[in-house]
């Protein structure tokens, strides 16, 4: 990698992942590479020291290049605190708002703020790192759904993020098969045929702590296999996290799924059971493209 190719130096900081690219000026990723240092990894004052062993050797060969951070390196646990931007919010206002940290020799390197926004009854909502994906999908109107752990659903409108929610869809999903009578129920190799069955309950009536249930009760009376049980809570729990994520778009909204693998997969295939088609995005993708618009930002 000659000098004058790096454009930007990426990184996707968390809480046990680090990701970073090197990415030219086209938006190409020249190289990358992921370590297990997110923050929680990183001792105290330690942020200058690791960023330099995983990445030094790129800022030497591209001295002028932004070396620009997203996730929870900017939380109050990471290196600085880049305080959260109330929602509604514009790319160019992330922009503005970078945090900065000395990396030496005068270099100064920046950390995009995350979001906070409040619900229609009130109680907070908080991301950090989705806020920049959100900006690389290019998404005028319409929603940005981002899977994981804690699954995000951001609303979109005329360009600008108006708010978003999150569903801890992964959590629950770990704590019945793992901490609860259902999860004893399952056994492996998985049938995926249980997914549609835990989309198609998700639609009853009842609630999800109930519904759940019907897990055990299923295997009970032989009518659901215990090799369907993992899937059905997935499709459970995917199901009642898209029905009440869909219940804040317009028919005619774009919905954009950033995701790849198993999530890109179940939720694709949740969306389009009600009736919504999506368009994938790969995560890593929409993180170096939005870095590098909110860069472009900047200018």
């Amino acid at each position: 990698m000659r000098a004058d190719q790096t454009a930007l130096i990426a990184l996707d900081w968390g809480t046990t992942r680090l990701r970073a690219y090197a990415v030219d000026g086209a938006g190409a990723v020249l190289e990358r590479l992921s370590a297990d240092e997110g923050i929680m990894a990183v001792p105290p004052g330690g942020f200058p020291e690791t960023l330099r062993r995983h990445v030094g050797a790129w800022m030497e060969r591209a001295p002028h290049a932004p070396v620009v951070m997203a996730g929870m390196v900017g939380s109050r646990n990471g290196w600085v605190e880049a305080p959260y931007l109330a929602c509604p919010v514009s790319v160019d206002a992330l922009a503005r708002a970078f945090a900065e940290v000395p990396l030496g020799a005068g270099r100064i390197g920046h950390i995009v703020p995350g979001l906070t926004a409040r619900d229609a009854a009130g109680p907070p909502d908080v991301m950090r790192g989705e806020e920049t994906k959100i900006a690389g999908c290019g998404v005028t109107d319409g929603l940005v759904v981002m899977p994981g752990t804690h699954s995000k659903w951001a609303r979109i409108r005329g360009g600008r993020i108006e708010g978003f929610s999150t569903f801890m869809t992964g959590d629950f999903y770990g704590a019945l098969k793992d901490h609860t009578i259902l999860g004893k129920l399952a056994e492996e190799p998985a049938d995926p045929s249980g997914f549609s069955r835990g989309l198609a309950a998700a639609r009853r009536p009842g609630g999800l702590t109930h519904l759940a249930f019907s897990a055990r009760t299923l295997v009970l009376m032989g009518e659901l296999a215990p090799a369907e049980v993992g899937p059905y809570l997935s499709g459970l729990l995917i199901g009642t996290e898209v029905d009440n994520g869909l219940a804040q778009a317009a028919p005619e909204d774009e919905i954009v799924l950033v995701a790849d693998g198993v999530f890109a997969t179940s939720y694709q295939a949740a969306l389009a059971d009600r009736g919504r088609s999506s368009r994938l995005v790969d995560p890593e993708d929409a993180v170096v493209a939005g870095l590098r618009r909110l860069v472009a930002a900047r200018s």
